[in-house]
């Protein structure tokens, strides 16, 4: 049985490289074409490429981890190489979180055009400062995620802390730790996501509304475009949660299930790449151009 779980974890790993590193790879290159082209990137572009290269680094990490779980265990498991493995998945994840707020709190600064003085000073500061925010908030979430390393110990003797049983090893969790690094990690940016999705819900439908019983029967111009924009956010979080609810369970279900959630795990920034494209027309037309080129130039040699 162990053999099998290898075997799948293996695949899966090879699996989400094949396809998540090609997919978060055009979205880097079609926001540096468009830098190329026009010279700056709006703030949704600038943080779509923000998330391919968070991405591929995150599928690079776990396909490494699946790898040595599935050739190597006794490697897996030595500290050192632990330590670095799961701080960086941890520094990824919740830099991942982040992310998804920013580009929320830009949606939601551009839908709902609220006059409030906190709206109109984040809107003015995403405008401006968006690269340096993002850094600031990547340096501030590295120290998070090395907390939450500390937080989760694994020990082959018994603790004294709540403990669980995974793949024949004892975790112990220092709720000093895990309490506020999930807050900051997890938790916090997930609200203010989530908030920023229920405004701009709430002001869209309000303005669907609105445009049903005007007499006139004018539209807003860019409807669709908000729609995609809220479709969007909600596939990000949707995907987010999945992955923090999968880390739970990883020290709380049996190993058959530990391996489905770590398979499905593997393959989470492949679909974040999906849920970018169906977002991002620039990106889409970038890359179909390149490839009808391409293709094109193949079939005159």
């Amino acid at each position: 049985m162990m053999y099998l779980d290898s075997i799948s974890i293996l695949i899966s790993s090879v699996l989400g490289l094949g396809l998540a590193i090609p997919s978060n790879t055009c979205i880097v290159m079609g926001n540096l074409d468009i830098i190329r082209k026009k010279g700056k990137l709006s703030p949704t572009d600038v943080i779509f490429l923000a998330k391919g290269i968070v991405n591929i680094l995150l599928q690079c990490v776990m396909s490494l981890q699946g790898m040595l779980y599935a050739l190597c265990p006794a490697f897996f498991y030595v500290t050192e190489v632990r330590g670095f493995m799961n701080t960086s998945v941890y520094f990824l994840t919740y830099y991942n979180f982040w992310l998804t707020f920013w580009l929320s709190a830009h949606y939601c600064t551009s839908i709902t055009n609220l006059s409030y003085g906190f709206f109109i000073w984040l809107k003015r500061i995403m405008s401006n400062f968006l690269s340096q925010l993002l850094f600031l908030t990547g340096l501030g979430i590295f120290n998070v995620s090395v907390l939450c390393f500390w937080a989760i110990n694994e020990e082959r003797t018994p603790s004294f802390e709540n403990s669980t049983e995974a793949s024949g090893n004892r975790f112990h969790f220092n709720l000093l730790y895990v309490v506020p690094t999930n807050t900051l990690g997890c938790i916090l940016p997930f609200c203010l996501s989530l908030l920023c999705l229920v405004l701009s819900s709430s002001f869209l439908l309000r303005h669907v509304w609105r445009v049903k019983n005007n007499d006139s029967g004018s539209a807003h111009p860019n409807l669709q475009a908000h729609v995609t924009a809220l479709r969007t956010i909600f596939f990000l979080l949707l995907i987010l949660t999945f992955f923090c609810m999968s880390q739970l369970l990883l020290f709380l279900a049996n190993s058959s299930m530990v391996i489905i959630i770590w398979n499905l795990r593997l393959l989470s920034p492949s679909v974040e790449a999906a849920v970018i494209f169906q977002a991002s027309n620039n990106l889409r037309r970038i890359i179909l151009r390149r490839f009808w080129t391409r293709s094109w130039r193949n079939t005159e040699t």
